[in-house]
């Protein structure tokens, strides 16, 4: 399709990390490709993170670009010549549109955009504003006068849960009124759900005793993710029916590992590695537990309860969207040990709490389906794009 001056619609998706795309933004791809759009991704293909095959992307028509972004603000010479790369980017293939994500994705894509020649519309998710509620003090310098500073090179901006909602309202956009919120990124529910007749095969596969209980956590291994708070717990209870699969892949690998060691856990905590069928996994387990200090949202919980698989949760703001103390959930503090063994402990031993809970899952996560979110995605971007002088077809 091309623009009102002849030129192709071309869209630019910049992210840090390159598997990111692939993980939660496949989906816009889709509608941005259905709006008659040429989809471009720009990000980092170095850090491994979640799963990326560029030929899958490659066959998806998407045109990949290669950056040397860094989620740390702190690598300034790499995020320099990420601005300086994108600039290049921008006005060689005349972008139209960007939809920038990550803290570091979203300073980098949107400075490019402001210098470049051809001063494309921006949009901006934020996938967890990092001066939250509570947020530690080096947050609060840093990423909030970033915000504040790079709002003025925003047209529009997406927010996932209520509290960063309300702090990006009163962001200095460069339109009055574009702060939009969305259910996350949409889970697709008909792969996520109940299918427990494979529950059995995979607790064989995973090294899980039949009667055992089995806590499940899917997430990047970093000190925020604080898979450790759970090993401390299960050190505590010290209850030899209590099984963890911790899944994901991440720099605290080792230091986790050294941990469940120290606590003498190794026959029933196990390190899986980032796997690729974590709607398998989900069907063996009785608890998924999702300890994070802070979460934008956090997908894997929202897959868990749409397999009907109850939670035990930090409380943060994203949690708070859809874990409810009592009815899915029970809610603890972050970093209490102590807290997360009694919950672990009464959940572990009462079969009936577990199942009134696990009833109530799949109802209590429907507005963050993929159909749910696909929904909100079009309006979005059905206004920005025609805020950007794109025309959009509508298709599909």
């Amino acid at each position: 399709m091309t623009n009102d001056s002849g030129g192709i619609n071309k869209v630019l998706i910049v992210t840090v990390i390159s598997g990111f795309l692939p993980q939660f933004e496949y989906n816009d791809v889709k509608l941005l490709q259905k709006m008659g759009c040429e989809v471009h991704y720009a990000s980092n293909f170095t850090n491994p993170v979640y799963r990326c095959n560029e030929k899958e992307l490659l066959d998806a028509g998407i045109h990949i670009h290669r950056l040397t972004v860094e989620k740390s603000p702190m690598k300034v010479l790499d995020n320099l010549r990420t601005v300086r790369d994108l600039i290049h980017i921008i006005d060689r293939e005349k972008i139209r549109f960007i939809h920038c994500h990550n803290p570091m994705g979203g300073v980098t894509a949107r400075l490019a955009a402001w210098l470049s020649r051809q001063k494309p519309y921006v949009l901006y998710t934020a996938h967890g504003l990092h001066f939250y509620k509570g947020a530690p003090f080096f947050n609060r310098i840093i990423y909030y006068p970033a915000e504040w500073l790079f709002a003025n090179l925003t047209d529009a901006m997406i927010t996932i849960n209520e509290e960063d909602y309300r702090n990006a309202g009163k962001l200095p956009l460069r339109r009055k009124n574009h702060v939009m919120r969305i259910h996350g990124v949409g889970v697709d529910d008909k792969v996520y759900r109940p299918h427990r007749e494979i529950a059995a095969a995979k607790r064989k596969e995973l090294g899980i005793p039949e009667n055992a209980v089995h806590i499940v956590t899917a997430a990047e291994l970093n000190d925020n993710k604080n898979q450790s708070v759970v090993i401390e717990a299960l050190a505590k209870l010290n209850d030899k029916n209590i099984y963890y699969s911790i899944c994901g892949r991440g720099k605290d690998a080792h230091k986790l590992q050294c941990l469940i060691r120290e606590k003498g856990l190794e026959d029933r905590v196990r390190l899986t590695g980032y796997r690729y069928d974590m709607a398998d996994v989900l069907q063996c387990a009785d608890i998924f537990a999702f300890p994070s200090k802070r979460e934008g949202l956090g997908v894997a919980a929202v897959e868990a309860l749409l397999c009907g698989i109850p939670l035990i949760v930090a409380d943060n703001r994203g949690t708070r969207e859809y874990a409810r103390n009592g009815v899915n959930a029970i809610v603890c503090r972050s970093g209490k040990a102590e807290e997360y063994a009694s919950a672990i402990g009464r959940m572990a031993h009462d079969e009936k709490l577990r199942k009134k809970f696990a009833g109530r899952c799949r109802d209590s996560a429907a507005e963050f389906t993929l159909k749910e979110v696909e929904k909100s995605m079009k309006r979005i971007y059905g206004k920005t794009l025609r805020e950007a002088g794109v025309s959009v077809l509508r298709r599909g």
